[in-house]
């Protein structure tokens, strides 16, 4: 049923992953120069200020967006299949999977590509930075949730 307590955990993942693709990542500010650089889901911007002109590049990081799309669109998902709970544990291990990646991808952006960037002091997390680490926890207690329902039915069907 939807009105189950991880079907609230499967809509708090897709609303963390829909929050993590409008705000900020990442952002770092060199001191010397007064340069910026801004991670979010879909770029990482630049902004270098020379003199009195400043020129931005940006670089595409698509790769964050589309991982955080597909994590909110199986935890959508997931939580319409409570009619074959196998089928929910399965797709919860996919969405681990899948929100791994996007911290893996997500901390390569913000520490390699960014640090390249500039050199000096390290960038500051912003907001979006930890919701991934939520919705995996998230995850884990739905799933968590799904075993114990699973569980519960199979020990009714030996009292049968």
């Amino acid at each position: 049923m939807i009105q189950r307590i991880q079907s609230v955990f499967l809509l708090l993942i897709a609303l963390c992953m829909a929050a993590f693709l409008f705000l900020p990542i990442w952002s770092k500010t060199d001191a010397e120069t007064g340069s910026t650089a801004t991670l979010t889901a879909f770029s990482l911007e630049k902004t270098a200020i020379a003199g009195t002109e400043a020129a931005a590049t940006s670089t595409g990081t698509f790769a964050l967006a589309i991982l955080a799309i597909l994590a909110a669109g199986v935890a959508i998902y997931e939580i319409f299949q409570y009619k074959n709970r196998l089928s929910q544990m399965k797709l919860g291990m996919l969405n681990t999977l899948i929100m791994v990646g996007l911290l893996v991808t997500m901390v390569y952006y913000s520490y390699y590509v960014g640090e390249e960037l500039f050199a000096g002091a390290p960038g500051e997390r912003e907001a979006a930075f930890y919701l991934p680490f939520l919705a995996l926890i998230l995850n884990a207690l739905s799933n968590r949730f799904i075993r114990r329902d699973e569980q519960l039915v199979r020990s009714v069907d030996r009292l049968r």
